[in-house]
């Protein structure tokens, strides 16, 4: 356990916004974790617990209290499941499985941040989440003060959303198991665009690395690929997620997909364009992404007060001209 003074959240999140840093306290591994977490309970001193920071929008005023670090590593195979370390970099663990001949992450590949962060928004892309292999989630309660293993069903997955992210601060990841499917063909392509780029029907499989090579190739397409010579990956990926309406509030023109129940789910990037924030819309220092709307970028200088203001003023604008309000992704302190 490492414990340093003068740290910056902007120096420990993809989006580089975020003020100072009481103490960060650096963990190696799930007993450095839990240790860290219980000494800043018992002293009362305010906790953030950290990992990649690729989906956080960092306060301008820093954090007056404990930031941990998660930089625990380690994936235990035990015959087609994985339990992964929650420090564990997310797209190494990919590239992994995809090596390994493992079907189940590898429409996920290219999202930054650690394998602790990926339950807790059910992380997911082109047509994959994490809840459809996530078989149980080791946690440290900071409510009961003990060690759990939740089930997939005690995690009570939705749609980018998960107990973890409805009982912020409750939980501490400590691991993460999956159960993946040997061969070494993908699980079925459940994403029309992937698919084109494959050259496979909806629902057809494809060679695991070829899965993996055609998400790279469109995600850095769209910026979203961690480069720290890319511009337009100084972002927290996706800024809003795809609004879930009543069928009949379908915004007419707007791509749209079953969400059941009577539901479907709108393209937040097409919502956010045709109100009038295109690729490359600027406002001082922060705004959309040159090659992906829904992606939102700051420059160097760039503050979370002028981030979450001109957010603000996309969701105003799509509200007012469509009836719909965008969700914020990232989470914000």
């Amino acid at each position: 356990m490492l414990v340093r003074s003068g740290a910056r959240l902007a120096d420990l999140t993809t989006l580089g916004v975020g003020g100072p840093v009481g103490r960060l306290v650096e963990v190696t591994d799930a007993a450095e974790l839990v240790a860290a977490v219980r000494e800043a309970d018992e002293a009362g001193r305010p906790l953030l617990v950290l990992g990649g920071g690729s989906n956080l929008v960092a306060p301008d005023e820093g954090w007056d209290g404990d930031v941990v670090a998660v930089r625990s590593r380690g994936v235990e195979r035990r015959g087609d499941t994985l339990e992964v370390q929650a420090g564990e970099d997310w797209d190494d663990l990919v590239a992994v499985t995809v090596e390994q001949q493992l079907a189940g992450m590898e429409a996920l590949s290219g999202i930054p941040g650690s394998t602790g962060a990926t339950p807790v928004q059910n992380v997911g892309a082109y047509g994959q989440e994490v809840a459809q292999t996530i078989t149980e989630v080791r946690v440290h309660d900071r409510a009961e003060k003990r060690e759990l293993t939740l089930s997939n069903d005690e995690c009570a997955f939705g749609y980018r959303d998960s107990r973890f992210k409805r009982e912020p601060g409750r939980f501490v990841v400590l691991t993460v198991t999956f159960a993946l499917d040997a061969g070494p063909l993908s699980r079925p392509v459940g994403y029309a665009e992937l698919a084109k780029r494959l050259g496979v029907d909806l629902g057809g499989r494809a060679p695991l690395a070829d899965v993996r090579a055609a998400v790279l190739e469109l995600r850095r397409g769209k910026g979203m690929v961690v480069d720290p010579a890319d511009p337009d990956t100084r972002s927290a990926g996706s800024f809003f997620t795809n609004p879930v309406v009543p069928a009949e509030q379908a915004v007419p023109g707007c791509p749209s997909w079953p969400a059941g129940d009577g539901r479907v789910k709108l393209s937040a990037a097409w919502l956010v364009q045709s109100a009038g924030f295109g690729r490359g819309t600027r406002e001082g220092r922060v705004g959309t992404s040159s090659r992906h709307s829904l992606a939102l970028t700051t420059e160097p200088g760039a503050t979370a007060a002028e981030l979450m203001a001109f957010a603000d003023r996309v969701v105003a604008a799509v509200r007012e001209r469509f009836g719909v309000t965008l969700v914020p992704e990232p989470t914000r302190l």
